[in-house]
């Protein structure tokens, strides 16, 4: 399944910065608003030493790990919901993202400037929320005026319908984000509000405050904790500094100067899975070792859709080896003869981690 991730914020938030420091792609950085103009689009290899520590059991013909999408979206300014700026595009450009990965700035740098003159994380938040939410009501207000017809005929389904649009009109019109209200929209079909998709807060600090923080990052985590969002704390000056370096130990000699144990891209791609619920399992054979990324839930026929629709299609039954016990007996048949090999049917719950084999017959 592809998983494709927004990155938004206001001009001038480093957003760019570490779009181009975590894709290894060169959108073009620059100290004005909307520099960028086209989303740039980055496909980002999911690092897992489950992965590699498969491969080098196995040593298959090829090692193929899942990846994850970013985009990095025009800047957002107040009155993007009518039009200002970029705005239009901006909005677009999110419906099409899994995820926003919102990033905040945390930083105080005299030589970039900031779209609206002062640093206030929080107000920064606001705006866009702002501006997602007068989008999404003039969704809504297009979607209750087209609906009202048909309710008012007496139709059942539309009237369900209609008290669901109002309910999320009245909720927006608080202030509030749509992820936040809690009904049942399943006779709702093809809304799209753009304040229904989950969302992470980035904040971007300087070099120094990367292990700890900053006041910044307290007053957007103090905000954001009302809707229970995560924040994590990455410096995108720092991320640049890493994608100059090639050689893998020099990236971990300049990790540990910091006191890291991961890179931002690695602590970015941990959260936006937690935060989509996502898990991966592997297929492990001579010709590849393979990552595959679902949902968390997902019952064995549905995870090997993954792979192909005909193994969804014509799903007989998964063989299973926890991964833990792949590392304990160090092959297939050595899971076999210990009795580590399980034969699943189609209520089988797929574990993070599982080595899965398909049977299935279209």
């Amino acid at each position: 399944m592809g998983l494709k991730c927004g990155i938004v914020g206001l001009p001038n938030v480093g957003k760019s910065t570490l779009f181009n420091a975590i894709s290894n792609n060169k959108a073009e950085a620059a100290n004005f608003p909307f520099c960028t103009i086209e989303p740039n689009v980055g496909v980002i290899t999911v690092p897992d030493e489950r992965l590699n520590t498969l491969a080098d059991m196995v040593h298959p013909q090829a090692v193929i790990p899942t990846t994850i999408e970013f985009v990095d979206i025009a800047g957002l300014v107040k009155g993007a919901s009518k039009g200002e700026g970029l705005g239009n595009q901006f909005l677009a450009n999110i419906r099409e993202v899994d995820a926003i990965i919102h990033v905040v700035r945390c930083f105080a740098n005299d030589n970039i400037v900031h779209v609206d003159g002062r640093i206030n994380p929080v107000a920064d938040r606001e705006i866009i929320d702002t501006e997602l939410q007068l989008k999404d009501l003039e969704t809504l207000d297009k979607r209750i005026l087209r609906i009202e017809k048909v309710a008012k005929s007496g139709d059942r389904k539309a009237k369900e319908e209609l008290d669901t649009l109002k309910q999320y009109k009245s909720h927006l019109e608080e202030g509030k984000n749509a992820r936040l209200l809690n009904i049942d929209t399943s006779h709702v079909q093809d809304l799209y509000l753009l304040t229904s998709k989950p969302v992470l807060y980035v904040a971007n600090v300087e070099e120094e405050a990367v292990l700890t923080g900053n006041e910044y990052v307290e007053m957007l985590k103090e905000s954001v904790a009302r809707e229970g969002a995560s924040v994590i704390i990455i410096s995108a000056a720092i991320e640049a500094q890493i994608a100059e370096l090639e050689d893998t130990e020099e990236r971990e000699l300049f990790l540990e100067e910091y006191g890291l144990t991961q890179s931002g891209l690695s602590k970015l791609i941990k959260a936006s899975y937690d935060l989509l619920h996502l898990i991966t399992y592997f297929t492990v054979g001579e010709k590849e070792v393979r990552a595959w990324t679902i949902c968390q839930g997902w019952k064995a026929p549905a995870a090997a859709g993954v792979i192909h629709t005909d193994f969804e299609r014509g799903f007989i039954r998964a063989e299973v080896i926890k991964y833990n016990d792949y590392l304990q007996y160090g092959s297939e048949n050595a899971c076999k003869e210990a009795g580590r090999l399980s034969v699943e049917g189609k209520e089988y719950v797929v574990g993070d981690g599982d080595i899965m084999h398909f049977r299935f017959n279209v």
